[in-house]
């Protein structure tokens, strides 16, 4: 007879719980900051989020990359913006609507990077030609 051990339930780091959320952690009850969250909890809050949650992700405050993907820029262009801290989505619209200068830059940037990022991607897709200066090899 085969004896097997018992499964240990899977945990993660509120950290990467939180990440994995798209929630800021230090907004977070105590209760979900404090302790390891095991899947299946991880799996609970995807599938129904708690009143907490919801309201989190509905209004703030967000983590960097939350905001920076709702202001259409880079990580790194909220740094160079000077946003260090998480923004609220009352903070995010104000933003939206002043539209300062290094947002309208930044955004301009992230717009080509994108049409690069695409260009290379499509260009990818064509068929290699083989390169002049190379003999073919041969395998047999």
């Amino acid at each position: 007879m085969r004896v097997t051990a018992e499964k240990k339930q899977q945990t993660m780091k509120p950290l990467t719980a939180a990440s994995k959320l798209e929630i800021y952690l230090p907004a977070a009850p105590e209760d979900f900051r404090d302790g390891p969250v095991s899947r299946a909890e991880f799996d609970e809050l995807r599938t129904s989020p708690p009143e907490w949650l919801t309201a989190l992700r509905q209004h703030g405050p967000h983590p960097r990359g939350v905001v920076a993907r709702k202001l259409n820029i880079s990580i790194a262009g909220l740094a160079r913006g000077g946003v260090t801290e998480a923004l609220t989505t009352a903070e995010i619209d104000e933003l939206l609507a002043i539209s300062p200068e290094w947002l309208v830059q930044e955004r301009k940037t992230q717009a080509e990077v994108r049409a690069e990022a695409a260009r290379i991607r499509d260009k990818g897709t064509e068929p290699e030609t083989k390169s002049a200066n190379r003999p073919d090899k041969r395998r047999k």
